[in-house]
C-alpha cells in the first residue's frame, strides 16, 4: 500500500518570541523530534515546574545559567527518548529541539549552550535530601516527589470513584556491570535490582529502587501506607482493593491492610495444604482441559478458620 504522507505542518506553542513548526521537508534538523509532544504534554499539567518545586535551590542567582525548571525538563525528556547517559547531554544540549526545554534558545553566557551538560545535570541528579549544603547547593525533598505522583493520579479523574484497585509489582532491573548494590537473583538467573512499582490502572504511583537480595515484599508497607492516606484525604469514601502475586502474601503488608481498613486480593504459592482444599477444583479442571484441549480455570472459595494465639484451631 502506498504510504499516504501529509504534507501540512504543525504548529506548535510559540517559545521565546519564535514560532515552533513540525514540518516534513527540512532534511535531517534533528532526530529528536519526540520533544515536541513531550514538552506540550508536560506543560499541559505543568509536570516540570511541579517537580522542580520539590528542589531546594541555593545556587547564586546571579550566577545561575539554568534554572531548575529546565533542568528537571531536559532529564526527563532525554530519559524518555533513550539517553539515560549523562555523557549523551554533551551533545544534546545543542539540539534545537531540545533547547524549546530551556530557559531560552539563546544562553545567558556566550560561553554555554541553551541547555545544560552532564556536569551541571549530575548536581541535579546526586543532590543531597533535606537542604542544601556547603558543597551541594542544590537538595530534593523526597516526601513531595512522592506526593506529586500520588497528585498527578487524583488530578487525572474526573470525579472521585467509588473503588479503586492498587497493584504491586516487584520486577528485575538487570545489570550489566559492577554497580553498587550489584546481587544475583535467582528466579529471574540474573544480576539485577528488584524495584517496587505501585499503580492504579496506568497510572503509576510510586517506583522504588531496591537491591536484590531482599523479599519482593521488602518496603511494601511503608510505600503503600502514605498513598492510601493521601488518596483517602481526597477521596474519603473511595474503597480501596490492593492487589499482588504471591511474592506480597506476607503477614505483616496482610495485617496493615485488615488493620487499615484496605481489602486485599493476593496470589498464593502453590502447596500441599492448599491442593488439599482445592482438590475437587483441580480434578474438574483437568477433565475439562482433557475435553477442550486447552487449558482450563475452575473457581473455588473456601473460608480458613481463625487463629488463636498459642492454641490450635479444632473443627
Amino acid at each position: 500500500m502506498q504510504t499516504d504522507c501529509i504534507a501540512g505542518s504543525f504548529e506548535f506553542e510559540a517559545f521565546d518570541g519564535r514560532r515552533v513548526v513540525a514540518a516534513f521537508d527540512g532534511g535531517a534538523i534533528t532526530s529528536q523530534a519526540g520533544a515536541l509532544l513531550l514538552r506540550q504534554t508536560g506543560r499541559a499539567i505543568g509536570l516540570f515546574e511541579r517537580l522542580a518545586s520539590c528542589f531546594i535551590d541555593h545556587r547564586d542567582p546571579g550566577l545561575t545559567v539554568h534554572g531548575l525548571p529546565a533542568l528537571v525538563g531536559q532529564r526527563i525528556v532525554a530519559i524518555a527518548l533513550g539517553h539515560e547517559d549523562l555523557d549523551d547531554h554533551d551533545r544534546l544540549r545543542h539540539d534545537p529541539v531540545l533547547a524549546l526545554l530551556a530557559d531560552g534558545l539563546q544562553s545567558r553566557r556566550s560561553d554555554c549552550a541553551a541547555l545544560a551538560g552532564k556536569s551541571t545535570l549530575n548536581r541535579l541528579e546526586h543532590a543531597p535530601e533535606g537542604a542544601p549544603g556547603r558543597y551541594h547547593r542544590i537538595g530534593h525533598d523526597g516526601a513531595a516527589i512522592e506526593r506529586l505522583f500520588v497528585d498527578l493520579f487524583l488530578e487525572a479523574q474526573q470525579t472521585s470513584p467509588r473503588q479503586i484497585v492498587i497493584d504491586l509489582d516487584a520486577t528485575d532491573d538487570p545489570l550489566h556491570g559492577h554497580q553498587e548494590g550489584r546481587f544475583f537473583h535467582g528466579y529471574y538467573d540474573c544480576y539485577c535490582y528488584l524495584p517496587l512499582y505501585i499503580f492504579c490502572g496506568r497510572h503509576l504511583l510510586a517506583a522504588k529502587l531496591r537491591r536484590a537480595n531482599i523479599d519482593a515484599s521488602a518496603g511494601a508497607v511503608g510505600a503503600i501506607a502514605p498513598i492510601v492516606m493521601q488518596i483517602r484525604q481526597a477521596w474519603p469514601r473511595v474503597k480501596i482493593i490492593l492487589r499482588a502475586d504471591s511474592g506480597f502474601a506476607r503477614e505483616a503488608l496482610m495485617a496493615w491492610c485488615e488493620a487499615n481498613g484496605v481489602e486485599y486480593v493476593f496470589g498464593l504459592a502453590r502447596n500441599q495444604r492448599l491442593e488439599k482444599r482445592l482438590a475437587a477444583g483441580l480434578d474438574e479442571a483437568c477433565r475439562v482441559s482433557q475435553v477442550s484441549g486447552v487449558a482450563a480455570r475452575v473457581y473455588r472459595d473456601f473460608l480458613c478458620l481463625p487463629r488463636i494465639a498459642g492454641h490450635a484451631a479444632a473443627g
